[in-house]
Parts: C-alpha cells; structure tokens; sequence
C-alpha cells in the first residue's frame, strides 16, 4: 500500500495540480456532429502480416500493399471506418510515422474509410520494443500485441514529457484532417490483463494491478488534455470496456473512478460489448441517456454470442456506430478465444467456432452469411 502511494505521489507531483478544465465539446456539439455521420460499421484493423501496432507502423515492415488490399474488401462490405492502434514508441521517428500514417489515411480515404485512431492501450504484453517483433506464439490469442505505454514508462515519471510529446505531435500533425474520424485516448485503460501478463498467469510481468489502475486513472485526465491542447477538431473519447447492468450505467455512484474519467472527458460515449443480443438491447438506453452519440468500439466474439446478424440490426435502428474485433485473420491470431492463453491450440489445431475476424487470411469470408449480414446493416 505505501508502494501504491508513493506512486500516486509522484504522479501528482510531476503533473499540473490545478485542475485544468476539461475542453469537452458540449453535448449538442457532439450531436450536430453525429448527426452528419452514416451508421458507422468497421473493424478493428491491423493487416494481417503484422503482430501488432509496431509491426504495422514501423519502416521495414509497413505494407501498404496489403493495406490497400484488406481494406478494398471492407469497401466491399460497406464499412465506413476502422480503429486503428498507434504506439507512442513510434514517435521516435517522428518524421518517418507522419508519413507512413498519412499514406495509411490516403489508402483508408481511397476505400470510403474514416478511422478512428486509439492513442494508448493496456492491453496484452507490458513491454513493447521498437525493431523487429517475434513471430507469433503458436496456439495463443494475441500474443504479440504490446501495451502502449509499456510498463517501463507508465511507471517511470520521468517518460511523461515523451508520452506528452507523442500525444501533442501526433493529434496535433492531423488535428484538422477530416479523414480521421476521432481520437481513442486510451483502450481499456484499467485492464491489468489478470489471465495473459497480469495476476492470475504463471508468468507475470505486468505492473501490479492496483498500482497500474491507479497511475492509468491519474494520467488519463491529461492525456484528454494534450490532445485537446493540441487542437484536435475530431471528438475525443476513452470507452467503457467492463460488463455492468444498464442500471449500474445509470447511477454513477457505482462507477470505478476509471469510469468516472473516461464519462465525463469524452466527447462521445464509447463502449465494449462481448456479450448476447439482449444484453446490447438493454445497454444501448442506458448509454444514450447521457444525451450524447454512442459507438460501440468492440464487439464480435463468436463463443460469447456476440454476432453481426444479431447486433447490427439492433445498433442500426439506434444508430449505434458497431466496430466490431478482427477483419483479416493472421499472425495476431485472435480469431482463437480468449482461454487459449490456458489452452493453447498446438499443433495447427484450430477451434470449432472461430472467435474473432471477418476473413481467412486468403480473403475468403469466415461466414458467408456474416458478409451477407454487415452487407445489410451498411445498405443506405
């Protein structure tokens, strides 16, 4: 406990003490906004030869072939948007991801696309390295995505002004690009990955639960700043990602201080939704009671019931913008559940019902029935 005050401390002490106001857009300025989008489907993107951000962002191995290619077939579907992780290692060549990120808008722009670009994840491995990254671990969901920050700079006071710096350039490099849609500041902020990197694994090497919660929940409110200092004109958002009854949604008295954060800085309301149909049904009240657009930012797990052809005709009738995990299958291998971090699927083995993506890694659609249904949703 003194390890986790300590922490806290030094956190405020290296961060502004003044409560700075906030900048959020007013709620009928997020409503005109929305008011001008389409039903908004997508994926969450990255190509299918990369494990993760870095693999996809870094020269060596950034691929706009590919990219062209996978996200000629989301055009296909009608998919409007995609979100799409960046890194904050990345702004070591600040130059050099400017352009490669800019060269991804214009293939997005070329397919109908507008992204929305998430800033932080707390997602998965705790210690991202720039260079080449490993091959994928066989049988395992995920397992080469990296955290962003890592652990080494979350923790490490010192790091902040670079994190800071990330955030400034990066926004502030396309704070008027109308081909981004918005900005995620942090996914799944409090996620201390209990069952891959976290507390309930064999090997943990992630940073203490409730110490990593708290540093998250004291850093976020300033990264909602940066961006806004920056001048972003695209909304600003951080999603709710663990499962509460719509009734918890509506008394803030049982929120995390995590959620308290990320409601009352974002410009809009973003959510997670691995779960069955009812359960969206009855969420989607809840989260617009808020008075301000909503946009589910992931959702499709098969084995948890959280499908297209259920989903997309609720969210549709709402105008529930549905991004939904996985297009391309491939080396992040997350079309493998969740629990195949305990048990693998060794030697090649693949699950019955695949967990995640619209595609097989040759462009041949998991469910043709699927395509038929996210065709549907996007029809004008």
């Amino acid at each position: 406990m003194k390890r986790l005050l300590f922490a806290v401390c030094l956190i405020v002490s290296t961060l502004s003490l003044a409560q700075p106001t906030t900048g959020r857009w007013p709620a009928a300025k997020a409503n005109a906004w929305y008011a001008k989008e389409p039903f908004l489907v997508g994926s969450n993107y990255a190509p299918a030869n990369a494990i993760n951000e870095l693999e996809m962002f870094q020269a060596d191995t950034f691929d706009p072939a590919t990219i062209d290619k996978e996200l000629a077939l989301a055009e296909g579907l009608g998919m409007n948007t995609m979100r799409v992780f960046l890194h904050d290692l990345l702004w070591q060549d600040s130059a050099g991801f400017t352009k490669r990120l800019d060269q991804f808008l214009s293939l997005c722009a070329k397919h109908k696309i507008r992204p929305m670009l998430v800033l932080f994840d707390s997602c998965w491995d705790p210690n991202p390295k720039l260079g080449k990254q490993h091959e994928p671990t066989p049988g395992i969901h995920n397992s080469g995505w990296v955290q962003s920050p890592g652990a080494d700079a979350l923790t490490d006071v010192s790091q902040y002004p670079r994190l800071e710096a990330y955030v400034k350039g990066v926004v502030g490099a396309f704070k008027n690009d109308k081909r981004i849609l918005a900005w995620d500041t942090w996914n799944e902020p409090d996620n201390a990955n209990d069952n891959s990197y976290g507390q309930n694994h064999t090997i943990k090497t992630e940073v203490p639960k409730e110490r990593k919660i708290a540093i998250v929940t004291r850093l976020l409110p300033h990264v909602f700043q940066w961006a806004r200092a920056a001048g972003a004109t695209q909304p600003l958002t951080s999603g709710v990602w663990i499962y509460r009854s719509p009734d918890d949604w509506q008394n803030s008295a049982k929120w995390s201080l995590m959620e308290k954060v990320q409601f009352e800085n974002s410009d809009i309301i973003t959510f997670h939704q691995y779960s069955k149909s009812d359960d969206l049904d009855k969420v989607i009240p809840a989260l617009k009671s808020f008075g301000r657009p909503v946009i589910c930012t992931e959702y499709m797990a098969r084995g948890v019931n959280s499908l297209f052809q259920t989903h997309l005709p609720i969210a549709k009738k709402a105008k529930v913008g549905m991004i939904n995990w996985g297009f391309v299958a491939g080396k992040t291998q997350t079309f493998l559940p969740w629990d195949s971090w305990q048990k693998p699927y060794v030697n090649g083995r693949e699950p019955a019902i695949w967990f995640h993506e619209v595609f097989k890694r040759d462009g041949t659609p998991v469910d043709p029935a699927e395509v038929a249904a996210i065709k549907q949703a996007t029809r004008k």
